[in-house]
C-alpha cells in the first residue's frame, strides 16, 4: 500500500508514530493547508515522506500514491473521500465514517464502479482482544446488560468554555462527545451485538454541542448504557459486559482495549491480552494494507456493511433529542 495522507492533526501524528510497525506500507506524500505546510514538511522529514503538497489536488493525482488516508475534520470526510475514489484512490477515510448513510452509499458505489477499496479507520474491531471477548462472550451469555465508558476530559474544553471553538467542539463541523468518542463504544456494540431495535441518547448540550451524554441502545434481552464525556474526568473508565454466567470488563479507552478480564461465577478472574502491537493503530492498518493489496473486496464489503450500520445507530441517535 502506497499511502497518501489528507490532513496534519493529531491523529495524524499518532498514526505516523507506528507507520514503519505496518508491513507493506509507504508513506509517499501529506497534503496539509496552506497555513499548516510547515507542519506537512516537517512531518514528511521526520518520517521519511516523499511528497508534500497544499493542495489536495496534487496528492489525488500523485501517480505513486495508490491509497489516500483521510484524516481532516469530520464535515469533510465525505468529499475528500469521494475526491480521492474519483482520482482512482483507495480510500481509508477516519471515524466517524461520514456523516449520512446515504453519504457512505455514494461513496461504495463510486468505489464498487471503479474497482476500489474504501474502509473506516476504527481502532477497536481489528483488536484481537475485541475477536477473543466475541469468542468469550459464550462464556458468560447470555448476556443482558452492556455498559461502556469513554469518559475522557479534553485538552481543548477548557480553551471551548473560553470560546476557543476547535473542530472537535464545533457542531458546524459535526463535533461533539457522540461523534468523537461515543462512535467507539457504538462500533464495539455494534460489532459484538449486531443492530439495535431502539436507540435514544441523552446528551448534555453546551454552546450548541454535546460535550457528553448517554446513548442507550435496545437489544432483544439486553439493554446498553454507551457513555462518552469530553467535559468530565474519571480514571480510568471501566466497561462491564454482564451476562448470567459471568462478566467481561476492561478499563481504560474503548478504542485502545489494551487488555480484559474475563470473570465468571464462583471463580477467579482472569487477565487477557491478545494484542500483538503496542500501539492501537497499528492491528487496523495492518488489515486495511492486507486487504488492499491483495484487493480483498468480500473483507473491505464486511467492513463497510459495519460501518453502514454504526452510521444507521449515529442517524437513530442524533433523531432521538
Amino acid at each position: 500500500m502506497k499511502l497518501g495522507i489528507v490532513g496534519s492533526g493529531k491523529i495524524v501524528h499518532d498514526f505516523l508514530t507506528t507507520a514503519d510497525k505496518i508491513d507493506n506500507l509507504e508513506l509517499i506524500a501529506i497534503s496539509t493547508t496552506k497555513r499548516s505546510e510547515q507542519v506537512g514538511k516537517d512531518l514528511a522529514l521526520q518520517y521519511g515522506i516523499k511528497h508534500t503538497y497544499t493542495d489536495n489536488s496534487h496528492l489525488y493525482n500523485d501517480p505513486e500514491v495508490d491509497t489516500v488516508y483521510v484524516a481532516v475534520p469530520n464535515s469533510l470526510h465525505f468529499i475528500v473521500a469521494k475526491n480521492s475514489l474519483q482520482a482512482g484512490k483507495n480510500v481509508i477515510c477516519e471515524k466517524p465514517f461520514v456523516t449520512t448513510v446515504s453519504e457512505a452509499e455514494e461513496l461504495k458505489q463510486i468505489a464498487d464502479k471503479k474497482g476500489l477499496i474504501i474502509v473506516e479507520a476504527i481502532t477497536n474491531i481489528h483488536l484481537e482482544n475485541f475477536k477473543h471477548i466475541q469468542k468469550d462472550l459464550e462464556q458468560i451469555e447470555p448476556v443482558h446488560i452492556l455498559s461502556l465508558n469513554y469518559t475522557q476530559y479534553s485538552s481543548r474544553y477548557d480553551d471551548f468554555l473560553e470560546g476557543k471553538i476547535a473542530p472537535v467542539f464545533d457542531p458546524k463541523k459535526d463535533g461533539g462527545a457522540l461523534n468523537d468518542l461515543n462512535i467507539y463504544n457504538i462500533h464495539l456494540a455494534v460489532g459484538l451485538f449486531k443492530n439495535p431495535k431502539l436507540v435514544k441518547y441523552y446528551p448534555n448540550i453546551q454552546k450548541g454541542v454535546d460535550t457528553s451524554g448517554i446513548l442507550n441502545m435496545a437489544y432483544q434481552g439486553i439493554q446498553a448504557s454507551l457513555i462518552a464525556s469530553k467535559d468530565s474526568y474519571t480514571m480510568p473508565p471501566r466497561s462491564f459486559i454482564e451476562g448470567e454466567k459471568g462478566t467481561i470488563y476492561f478499563d481504560g479507552s474503548p478504542g485502545e482495549l489494551n487488555n480484559y478480564i474475563l470473570e465468571l461465577r464462583d471463580k477467579e478472574p482472569k487477565k487477557y491480552n491478545f494484542n500483538t502491537h503496542s500501539h492501537r493503530m497499528a492491528a487496523e492498518f495492518d488489515d486495511f494494507a492486507k486487504a488492499i493489496d491483495e484487493h480483498n473486496t468480500n473483507l473491505a464489503n464486511k467492513w463497510f456493511e459495519h460501518s453502514l450500520n454504526v452510521l444507521k445507530v449515529l442517524a437513530e441517535a442524533k433523531a432521538s433529542y
